[in-house]
This record gives C-alpha cells, sequence and structure tokens, in this order.
C-alpha cells in the first residue's frame, strides 16, 4: 500500500503513514460494524436455545437492534459519581476499548494480509491482552464504591491467573511452528494433520491444549461461566455500576471486540487461520479471509452456546480450575511437546 501512494507522488514517509492510517481504518471500521451484528447474533443465538424470538422489530429480521441500542445510549446523559476521581473514571473505558482494538494489528486475514507482520506476534497479543484489566481495575477504583472494587480485585486474580496458564499453552505454539511470527504460525498449520488437514487442533498432542485455550479464553474475556466480575446477584452490575451512557457502551464493545479477539486468536494458532480445512486445491478458490470469518464465527458460536447452557461458577471453583488443574496441566504439556519435538524433529 505505500508503493501505491508513492505512485501518487507522496514521499516515503508521507505514503508509509497514509498507509498505516488507511490500513488501521481498514480494520477498526469494519471490526466495529461486527460487533454491533455479533452482539446481535449473541442475543439470536440466546434466544433460539431458549425457544424465544430475540430482537425481531427494529429493521429486517432486528437487525439494526444494535444500532437502536447504541443510539440510545449515546443520547443518555453521562453521569460521574461525585466522590469518583473523575479523570481516572472517565479514561477507565477509553483504555478497555482501545486496548481491545489494538491487539488486532498482528491478526492475519490472508497470506501476507496484516497491519504490523512483526516476529514477535504472539508476543505482541500476550502483552496486549493483559493490559485490558487495567481498564477494569482502574474503573473500580475510581468509581469509589465498593462494589465495583470487588469487582475489580475479582478480575485482577481472574485474569492475572488465567493469563498464566494461557502463556504456557502458547510456548506449546511456538514449539510447533518455531516462530512467534502470527503469519508463519498459520504457515506452520499447512498439511499438519496427516498431511491434508490444517490446523494444529488435529493432532493427538494439541488436542487438549486448545480446549484449555478455549476455556482459557472464557475467563481471560470474564464471559459465563466466568463472568464473576459482573455476578448481578452479587456485585449488582461489577465495576460497570457506576457507568452510564458513552462510558457504559465503550465497555460493552471492548467487551465483545476481545471476544472476537480471542475467537480469532483460537482460529488462527490451532484451527489454521485463513487456511482452508483441507489441503485441497479446490478449496482454496474460496478466499482466505473468508475462511477465517468462518471459524471466527464458529468459536463464537461456541462462546454463546456456552453463556446460554452452562451456569455460573462460583469463585473459588474458578481460581482451583486456573491454579490447580490448568497451571500444572499446561506445565506439563510443554514439557511433552518439547520432549516429542526434540526426538522427532532433532533426534
Amino acid at each position: 500500500m505505500t508503493e501505491t501512494f508513492q505512485s501518487w507522488g507522496m514521499t516515503h514517509d508521507w505514503a508509509w503513514f497514509t498507509a498505516t492510517i488507511a490500513g488501521i481504518l481498514l480494520i477498526a471500521l469494519p471490526l466495529m460494524l461486527a460487533v454491533a451484528m455479533i452482539i446481535y447474533a449473541d442475543r439470536k443465538i440466546w434466544a433460539a436455545m431458549a425457544l424465544r424470538r430475540g430482537p425481531n422489530v427494529v429493521g429486517p429480521f432486528g437487525l439494526l437492534q444494535s444500532f437502536a441500542d447504541g443510539l440510545k445510549v449515546f443520547l443518555q446523559e453521562t453521569i460521574v459519581p461525585s466522590a469518583a476521581n473523575k479523570g481516572l473514571f472517565l479514561i477507565a473505558p477509553i483504555i478497555t476499548f482501545t486496548v481491545a482494538l489494538m491487539a488486532w494489528a498482528v491478526i492475519p486475514f490472508n497470506s501476507g494480509a496484516v497491519l504490523a507482520d512483526i516476529n514477535v506476534g504472539l508476543l505482541y497479543v500476550l502483552a496486549i491482552s493483559s493490559l485490558g484489566v487495567y481498564g477494569v481495575v482502574i474503573a473500580g477504583w475510581a468509581s469509589n464504591s465498593k462494589y465495583p472494587f470487588f469487582s475489580a480485585m475479582r478480575a485482577a486474580a481472574q485474569m492475572i491467573s488465567y493469563e498464566v496458564s494461557i502463556g504456557f499453552i502458547l510456548i506449546c505454539v511456538v514449539l510447533y511452528a518455531n516462530s512467534f511470527n502470527m503469519n508463519a504460525i498459520v504457515e506452520a498449520q499447512r498439511g499438519h494433520g496427516l498431511g491434508i488437514v490444517n490446523g494444529f487442533v488435529f493432532n493427538l498432542l494439541m488436542f487438549p491444549i486448545w480446549v484449555m485455550f478455549l476455556i482459557s479464553s472464557l475467563a481471560e474475556t470474564a464471559r459465563a461461566p466466568f463472568d464473576l466480575t459482573e455476578a448481578e446477584s452479587e456485585l449488582v452490575a461489577g465495576y460497570q455500576t457506576e457507568y452510564s451512557s458513552m462510558s457504559f457502551a465503550l465497555y460493552w464493545l471492548g467487551e465483545y471486540a476481545n471476544v472476537l479477539l480471542m475467537c480469532a486468536l483460537n482460529a488462527v494458532l490451532f484451527f489454521g487461520g485463513w487456511l482452508p480445512p483441507l489441503e485441497l486445491e479446490i478449496l482454496y478458490w474460496v478466499p482466505g479471509w473468508l475462511w477465517l470469518f468462518l471459524k471466527i464465527f464458529f468459536f463464537f458460536f461456541i462462546f454463546s452456546w456456552v453463556k446460554a447452557t452452562v451456569p455460573r461458577f462460583r469463585y473459588d471453583q474458578l481460581m482451583r480450575l486456573g491454579w490447580k488443574v490448568f497451571l500444572p496441566l499446561s506445565l506439563m504439556f510443554v514439557v511433552l511437546v518439547s520432549g516429542w519435538l526434540m526426538f522427532t524433529r532433532y533426534g
């Protein structure tokens, strides 16, 4: 894209700057639209599983319901509690929403179609996703209210707990791919299963690792059954209790952007990303970005399915699963995968 702008007479610096801004908009604007539509899809999936209709009035088939809800919160008054730390109170949702978008910079939508094709892409994703907890913790503290503060403490403990096991899980992916680059990780999955199936998940060693990653993704994004940060029966609405108008909407949008990110990571790290499921020439006629979007929606359906059917965990169960089950299991699989690769690849 930089070369295209240079051919229009721009200097290299201005062409690079314009190309970067254009790339950001090409990702951010469709992502915002996808978040609005995925909220609609989420509600329709829950409704179908509960034998209800879901949104079906605003627009054809209710497709404009999310936009109507967005307009409603935009027109509401932003209320800041008198005892709150106003600066931090207002910046917290901005942090959450911004961080949710930043991680998409290294997600490859097709071969070479990535905003920042850096060699440490996976480390970048891990670092950026870790920053999401700051928006929640700052909101809980700045609200100067006990229920948001309790929720913030829960969020910090929950996200840190599951990030440890996610880190060990990602080490297994890096060992198999022999790279931190997201494009290289996708390419390493080409024909990985029996020479014809694209994806690490079809490896007997990697399948249980993917299951742990999927469950950890639910906990990392505070989705049901791990939505202890906003358990209504205990914490009213958690860290969002004192928020209203667009500040509340930013948390809502940030949460779904994070969910979509985790769905994309499941697809990219374990299911071949933009590669077709099988190494068949006819399947490559379908654009790679379409395969990626289909896989993302498949994982989002699983997220919604779990939310509609699995009851919420108690907090001690959540911590026990993270520290006493996933942590030792993920560490054990690091040893198994590295040992297997030493024996087969370098032995």
